[in-house]
């Protein structure tokens, strides 16, 4: 074994393994403890803790060898297999800063998160690599490309000549270097970079320090109860909060976890069955798409608990997964990229409150505020804001955001002189006299589609490239399956075609946008209502457009 740990401080008594104060420290403590269990398994490999271990351990060796430095990002485009999570722990076991990209990006969106990080290292594949070539260049702080695969011969000749100055080795190289101290990181250092969309602009990048992850990670293993004995399946991308979560829940209490890239949702119920999982996470749109199926008895027989994400479960979803899983454990959930999990409904309760978001999670305080900053009665709507372990260290070279959304926490006694900060959500929440919390709105114009969060200026942005258009709002509009379907509404420009328009507008988001970000409808008209200080009056056009993707009723 090659273990790389990364700012071990103090002594265990000799024969027991420390606890975990790094993140990737969940790792090296389950080798020591049950280095045979598995710990990831992918298709028909899998690999035990001490593998894993190890390998954490090489790759984070190869990584000093590229000269990576404390703190300096490494970003990982690939989809959810065994070099993915490898990447992820032996970035924060060398001394850097993770930053994991959802592999459905295009190479605009990739190439954005390349620069605003300041990444340093690139880890992919070939096939990626080849998509990524032209936007590269830009990325002026990248050195060092990894690739998890074999380039042929040709094409690395050709892309030599393009990606003048970038070095490009193999994961097998990176394995192969010799041992190097790693970089001393204590909890309360950065290690992760996550980014979500906001409601203007481009994604925003949430930093996130050893402490926030491995604090969230023991909250989270200790209301779901998980043990060693638990499997999970990891469905959600590592780029989210709760995709990366299944990881790091997992391996804090030695668990394992089945990496899955899914193409159909009856692949997920076959997986399932095929690897007697305990334990599944899923956003609201998957799991009504799952309803759908006809279950194996395998997966009622199998599945200890399962939880929802990435937005409100609908009480009719809730009530169906209740009578498919029967001896199943229902967690809803509520969280924020900024503070990792806010709050839980414990599965008794379920039944009675099935709208309720629950309350706090262990080792967070979710307090509900007024416009005044004062703490709302029962009862009476006001923002959730959380405060705790788990809130994250604010948005990453960005501080006029972070000092939107981190905020003094209300009630603090004023002889304290340095004020703790909280996460101010911008949801508007209830908390009834019992203490359970329902959620009523965003303050934003965040659109929250098939489970993402998705910046409407991002995909107004790419129909003003067109040229086309003289005005675009993109809408977040009710939908059945998706939570929130996106309207793209514009008026034309000059040059526009009023016949293909459309067509050409649906054509240029496909090629420039990720999938989900990509609109159902396009909607053209003469003019768009704005507002008294001159901006598009969204609420007048969601107010307009509310009904579009809903099913007519007899």
């Amino acid at each position: 074994m090659s273990p790389c740990n990364g700012g071990d401080s103090g002594n265990p008594r000799q024969g027991e393994p420390r606890v975990a104060d790094l993140i990737h420290q969940f790792i090296t403590r389950a080798a020591q403890v049950q280095g045979s269990r598995p710990a990831l398994l992918f298709r028909d490999t899998v690999l035990t803790y001490a593998q894993v271990a190890e390998q954490v351990g090489n790759a984070a060796h190869g990584l000093l060898a590229q000269e990576l430095g404390a703190a300096e990002r490494v970003a990982i485009y690939l989809p959810k297999q065994p070099e993915t999570v490898i990447g992820i722990f032996a970035t924060a076991a060398a001394g850097g800063c993770f930053v994991p990209v959802n592999p459905v990006l295009k190479p605009r969106q990739v190439s954005y998160i390349l620069r605003h990080s300041q990444a340093r290292v690139l880890i992919t594949s070939a096939q990626r690599l080849q998509q990524l070539a032209a936007e590269l260049p830009a990325c002026g702080e990248l050195h060092t490309l990894v690739l998890v695969d074999t380039l042929a011969e040709e094409r690395r000749e050709a892309l030599a000549s393009e990606l003048r100055g970038l070095k490009v080795i193999e994961w097998q190289a990176l394995l192969a270097a010799p041992p190097r101290a790693p970089h001393r990181r204590i909890d309360t250092d950065m290690t992760a970079l996550l980014y979500t969309s906001g409601s203007t602009g481009n994604p925003k990048g949430v930093v996130l320090s050893h402490r926030n992850m491995v604090a969230g990670a023991r909250s989270v293993a200790e209301y779901l109860e998980n043990t060693p004995d638990d499997r999970l399946l990891a469905v959600l991308p590592l780029s989210f909060d709760a995709g990366l979560s299944q990881i790091t829940t997992a391996f804090s209490v030695g668990a394992s976890v089945v990496l899955m890239d899914y193409l159909l949702p009856r692949d997920v119920l076959k997986a399932v069955a095929r690897y007697a999982v305990t334990g599944l996470a899923a956003v609201p749109p998957l799991w009504n798409q799952l309803l759908q199926l006809a279950w194996p008895d395998e997966v009622a027989d199998t599945l200890r608990y399962v939880t929802n994400t990435g937005g409100a479960m609908p009480v009719a979803s809730t009530r169906a997964l209740q009578d498919k899983l029967p001896h199943t454990r229902v967690f809803l959930m509520y969280g924020l990229t900024e503070a990792f999990r806010s709050t839980y409904l414990p599965p008794e309760e379920v039944q009675q409150r099935p709208q309720s978001i629950g309350k706090a999670i262990p080792n967070a305080e979710i307090l509900v505020v007024n416009e005044a900053g004062e703490l709302c009665a029962a009862n009476e709507p006001g923002e959730l804001v959380h405060r705790g372990a788990l809130v994250a260290l604010g948005y990453w070279n960005d501080p006029e955001k972070t000092a939107e959304r981190f905020r003094p926490a209300p009630g603090q006694d004023p002889a304290l002189p340095l004020a703790e900060l909280a996460v101010w959500s911008g949801d508007q929440v209830v908390r009834d006299e019992e203490g359970y919390l329902y959620f009523v709105s965003r303050k934003d114009d965040m659109i929250k589609t098939s489970g993402y969060r998705v910046s409407p200026t991002e995909v107004e942005e790419v129909a003003y490239l067109s040229g086309l258009i003289a005005g675009a709002a993109a809408l977040g509009l009710s939908h059945a399956q998706l939570g929130q379907a996106i309207a793209l509404v514009v008026t034309p420009s000059a040059q526009a075609n009023g016949e293909t328009l459309e067509r050409e507008l649906l054509a240029l988001c496909q090629r420039e946008l990720p999938n989900f970000m990509v609109p159902s409808h396009v909607i053209v008209r003469a003019a768009l209502p704005h507002n008294q200080n001159g901006k598009i009056d969204r609420r007048a056009l969601n107010a307009e457009y509310a009904s579009l993707f809903q099913e007519p009723t007899e």
